[in-house]
């Protein structure tokens, strides 16, 4: 007692209380009664000012921030503070850097500690080792009762038998089991979403027609108390992929999938816990442990499909299916520096390119070329390889026709019964009371009311349905499908065929697809999902070449066309000939003078034949005194010689060529039947 003086008197005295979690305030109520109680005790020992700190109830001694003992030291700091009172050590503080600094703080201002063993002065040395000893004990036995019962949880867990909570869709069997629900509508909404993923290939996608279509999934209640925990609501999409990444529907045992990372912010610690973990460090992993919804290498293919669809998580990510018209995203990789390739559109025309370590380091862009002449190559190799599984696949978009509501109708017709079951049960219930009995009966009445009330709501929901559903395929319908099952590029060029669906093809088909740019040529190598590769080489446009570029033979053409005949003559003699625009389109004057202006070619003038020495077909035969036919027979059999660019244009023939033919070939014969006749030369 002579260590409190009429100075610790004249000040106040503080009682701090604490309980570490939310379920000992809940369950332990004898310790928040001994610690308040300590204001009794601090009055009885003459303090007449007491103030009780009880700001940290359900925190944590262990370093987490804690508002009420910050008060506390702030009120020691400014000596409004005489004792400290708790009833250990351990209600304090769970750390030493707290524990010291609290006994550091009452040293320097002559504060005393209260405890339920006795009264502890820090300035003096004994009571401060003293102080130091229970603060060290405490942290010693926080961090025992850790590692023993994190050794016995792990201990447990390595034979498969601890179960902290169940999955919906199994339950219980024993202490030490789980075996599947019995209940037929909960395995059944479960195997719906993993067969709607293996269709969909997407955790979103699912998510929304589940959504649409208004089927609810089995969820785990905690706030049930007793009897079945399960509930039934629509789902949200952390539900549809918790259920498809908790590897206990593939018969597996997994423990230590999560963990917790300590950091230092401000000064205190803070714990982020459910943080995943990689598989290959998940603490147990035992398969074929119990009964599964699905295989544990169908369960491995979902992760792969999860993995690759999460966008921008890492350059070996494929991507989600996403829109634009270009088939590969996601698939290609630069075989130059390994990255992800990307792609770019401009216009309607899109480009796969690779920044390679430009966006890091500055250097220039890898490769790039356009994606148009890549997706028909890879598009046409994946039809070659999945002709012979187009008709198999016919089949089963027919099944798939009539089972896509029948899985939301089978669905609700579980519900149904279950709410039959309900309203049955409810009706037994109200049977069976007194009717005099009105607060009773009254209640089972509600109820009752209630439950035909869900009965009457799944019933419209069915009704909903059966109005939707689509009518069955009629023959014609049957045997387009077949044809188009026959003919997969038919199929693949069809209107309705979208590019997400012939995504989903490729991918289907191609695990990755490696490119790299050599010499104007395009090199694919294409990796299946089988483990086969393939090899693909495509020449790429050159400098300022295009899709709609007019081919080099119809350039030449029109070139030396333009030298012979004006723009009108030439649009009919390409249209003639069958050499389109590069649009496909026919040609006219316009687009002639157009075609030459962009290449620089000259028009056609008068005179230009007469300049070159150059004469037509028919001023030749004229000169030789021969018919047009005559003429050229004597140009193919090469008496004479002349040119045809092409079909239908005309001949080009020399008129010296015509000049000497006639000069070495012209007529010997008289003029007259006199000898003597002389030949008259005009000059």
């Amino acid at each position: 007692m002579t260590k409190i003086t009429a100075e610790h008197l004249g000040r106040s005295a503080f009682v701090y209380v604490r309980q570490s979690t939310a379920d000992q305030l809940v369950h332990n109520q004898e310790s928040p009664r001994r610690q308040y109680g300590l204001a009794d005790r601090a009055r009885q020992l003459g303090w007449t000012a007491v103030e009780v700190i009880d700001d940290d109830l359900g925190r944590s001694g262990g370093g987490i921030n804690r508002p009420g003992f910050e008060r506390l030291l702030a009120a020691i700091c400014e000596g409004r503070v005489g004792a400290v009172l708790a009833i250990e050590a351990s209600r304090l503080a769970r750390n030493g850097r707290d524990w010291h600094t609290l006994i550091e703080f009452c040293g320097l201002v002559g504060t005393v500690i209260v405890d339920e063993d006795g009264i502890y002065d820090p300035r003096h040395a004994n009571d401060r080792l003293l102080l130091g000893m229970k603060g060290t004990m405490s942290e010693l036995e926080l961090s025992l009762f850790r590692q023993r019962s994190h050794e016995a949880l792990k201990q447990k867990a390595r034979r498969g038998a601890l179960f902290l909570g169940v999955a919906a869709g199994y339950v219980k069997a024993g202490r030490d089991r789980i075996e599947k629900d019995p209940d037929q509508r909960v395995q059944d909404a479960l195997k719906l979403v993993f067969s709607k993923f293996a269709e969909f290939q997407s955790v979103r996608q699912v998510h929304l027609w589940l959504r649409d279509e208004g089927i609810a999934l089995p969820v785990k209640s905690h706030k049930a108390a007793e009897g079945r925990s399960i509930i039934w609501r629509l789902p949200l999409y952390n539900t549809v992929h918790n259920i498809l990444t908790n590897p206990v529907y593939a018969g597996a045992y997994a423990f230590g999938r999560t963990m917790s990372k300590v950091s230092v912010e401000k000064g205190r610690k803070r714990v982020k816990r459910g943080l995943r973990r990689p598989l290959a460090e998940w603490d147990v992993l035992l398969k074929d442990q119990h009964e599964g919804y699905i295989t544990w290498s169908e369960f491995e293919r979902n992760q792969r499909v999860i993995a690759d669809n999460a966008t921008g998580k890492g350059a070996l990510a494929k991507g989600a299916v996403r829109r634009g018209e270009l088939l590969l995203a996601g698939l290609l990789r630069c075989g130059h520096c390994g990255r992800k390739m990307y792609v770019g559109y401009g216009g309607k025309a899109g480009r796969y390119y690779c920044q390679g370590a430009r966006v890091n380091h500055g250097t220039e862009r890898c490769i790039s070329f356009g994606g148009l002449r890549a997706d028909h190559a890879v598009g046409a190799e994946v039809l070659r390889i999945l002709k012979p599984l187009g008709i198999d696949a016919a089949v089963k978009a027919l099944e798939a026709q009539t089972s896509e509501t029948s899985a939301a109708h089978r669905q609700l017709e579980l519900a149904l019964q279950q709410a039959h079951f309900a309203a049955a049960h409810a009706r037994r219930q109200y049977d069976a009371v007194d009717p005099a009995n009105r607060l009773v009966a009254g209640e089972l009445e509600r109820r009752w009311n209630e439950a035909l009330q869900v009965v009457h709501q799944v019933e419209g929901e069915i009704a909903a349905i059966e109005a939707r559903k689509p009518t069955p395929l009629g023959e014609r319908e049957r045997q387009h499908l077949m044809q188009l099952g026959a003919d997969l590029e038919l199929a693949w060029s069809h209107p309705a065929a979208t590019s997400a669906i012939r995504k989903r093809i490729v991918r289907a088909a191609l695990n990755e697809i490696v490119a790299r740019v050599e010499s104007g040529f395009i090199e694919m190598v294409l990796h299946w999902q089988g483990g086969d590769h393939t090899a693909l080489k495509l020449k790429m446009n050159g400098v300022g070449k295009h899709r709609w570029t007019v081919p080099e033979d119809t350039l030449s053409l029109i070139r030396e066309l333009a030298r012979l005949m004006p723009d009108q003559q030439i649009a009919r003699l390409l249209n003639r000939a069958g050499k389109p625009t590069g649009r496909g389109n026919g040609w006219t004057k316009a687009r002639v003078c157009s075609f030459r202006s962009h290449h620089g070619i000259a028009i056609y003038r008068e005179g230009e034949w007469a300049d070159r020495g150059e004469i037509s077909l028919e001023t030749a035969a004229q000169i030789i005194d021969v018919s047009v036919m005559t003429a050229l027979r004597l140009i193919q059999r090469g008496l004479i010689k002349g040119r045809q660019l092409c079909r239908g244009a005309p001949w080009v023939i020399k008129a010296e060529d015509a000049a000497a033919y006639r000069a070495q070939n012209a007529p010997q014969r008289p003029l007259s039947a006199d000898p003597a006749q002389q030949t008259f030369e005009f000059q």
